[in-house]
């Protein structure tokens, strides 16, 4: 990001919280602009145009649609992205805020005219000194250990990947934090996702971060949440919860100049926390309690740099539910799996061209399986 450079008076607000002293505050513009152009072959027939797997792979979406043609190409910006953030200090204390929007997973416009799509909001939080409020990565996740990979994620199966809203606390490398519950549990002999926003009990995180004196870097998470469905469905009354837990560890080990990173993630009942929610937290069993799924996922990821402007990264990924499928029946995903290689030049600091493959890998317990090979051109402006 670019600095602005200026110094303000900030708000008679903040003001009043410095004793009337003056508060400089820096400025700053970021983001970047990127444009992409995908070539992509589904086994089984390609969802529709606008269909959010033709935006990037989403683990569950590329069963395909029977009757459509297996070869699309999409162009799109839609992972341009701005941001705009304030650091001020006040008497001592430090006070950031931070705003980020790109246009990413909307279906409100359309590639017949005007390819034109609503913003989103990425990031929203204010920080003052070791507190955090607002919208912002799960504490769960690290999102410095995730690959360079062109595809937007990256490795969706093996990463825990959640921005939400939350209270954290941070005190040197520990990271503590409430955040936004929402249980999503499979019905009993399967069915349509029955999406809950009933629980009042917030998820606890808790997350050390730790290096090492060759410059690795280190994340242990915890998290420990309510599964809650207090709902009627179909005519069906829900009222039942459950206790999820889950642990991640994730990593980034520079290797001369390249580096290596990775992350693993086990638990009962992280759903929706998991592979972008490709297997629930929990299903519904015969007497109506919520019985929780045990899931893992992980990924690797290798950059090599051949020279000061051209890199590759190499990356696998992989995702495994546990299902009863007594309670869930077999239409539910079992196992995710993509694969990845890439090169990128950077004739700039800011610029970047690349070229990637991917291929991927989704089979359900009855035996159906959906694969993707896709190769993708981006370009990439960092603002």
């Amino acid at each position: 990001m670019k600095k602005l450079k200026l110094n303000l008076f900030v708000a008679s607000a903040l003001l009043a919280m410095s004793g009337g002293a003056q508060a400089a505050t820096d400025m700053t513009f970021g983001g970047y602009i990127k444009a992409d152009v995908m070539f992509s072959d589904y086994g089984n027939g390609a969802p529709d145009s606008g269909s959010l797997s033709r935006q990037f792979y989403v683990p569950g979406t590329i069963y395909g649609t029977e009757g459509n043609g297996k070869q699309v190409v999409d162009f799109q910006a839609r992972e341009s992205r701005f941001n705009f953030k304030t650091v001020t200090d006040i008497d001592g204390h430090k006070l950031t805020g931070f705003i980020e929007l790109d246009f990413m997973t909307h279906s409100d416009g359309n590639e017949r005219v005007s390819n034109s799509y609503s913003p989103r909001i990425r990031h929203a939080f204010m920080s003052y000194d070791e507190w955090t409020v607002g919208q912002t990565w799960s504490t769960f996740q690290n999102p410095g250990a995730l690959p360079e990979n062109l595809d937007f994620v990256g490795a969706p199966e093996g990463t825990p990947f959640v921005r939400q809203s939350q209270v954290r606390y941070t005190s040197g490398n520990w990271q503590f934090s409430i955040e936004n519950p929402e249980t999503t549990v499979t019905p009993y002999g399967g069915g349509a996702r029955i999406t809950s926003g009933s629980g009042v009990i917030p998820d606890f995180v808790g997350r050390y971060n730790f290096s090492s004196s060759n410059g690795s870097t280190f994340s242990a998470a915890a998290i420990v949440r309510q599964l809650n469905v207090e709902q009627v469905v179909g005519g069906t009354a829900y009222d039942a919860s459950e206790l999820g837990y889950g642990a991640s560890f994730a990593g980034v080990i520079p290797v001369g100049k390249d580096d290596f990173k990775f992350t693993a993630t086990y638990g009962e009942g992280l759903g929706r926390y998991m592979a972008l929610n490709y297997a629930n937290a929990g299903v519904i069993d015969a007497n109506g309690d919520i019985q929780a799924i045990k899931s893992f996922g992980g990924f690797v990821a290798y950059r090599h740099w051949w020279t000061e402007q051209w890199r590759s990264s190499f990356t696998f990924s992989g995702f495994s539910a546990d299902n009863d499928v007594a309670l869930t029946g077999e239409a539910v995903n079992k196992e995710a799996y993509s694969a990845y290689v890439n090169l990128l030049y950077s004739p700039s600091k800011p610029l970047t061209f690349g070229v990637e493959f991917m291929h991927a890998l989704n089979e359900r317990e009855d035996g159906i399986d959906g694969d993707l090979n896709r190769v993708m051109f981006s370009a990439k402006y960092v603002l």
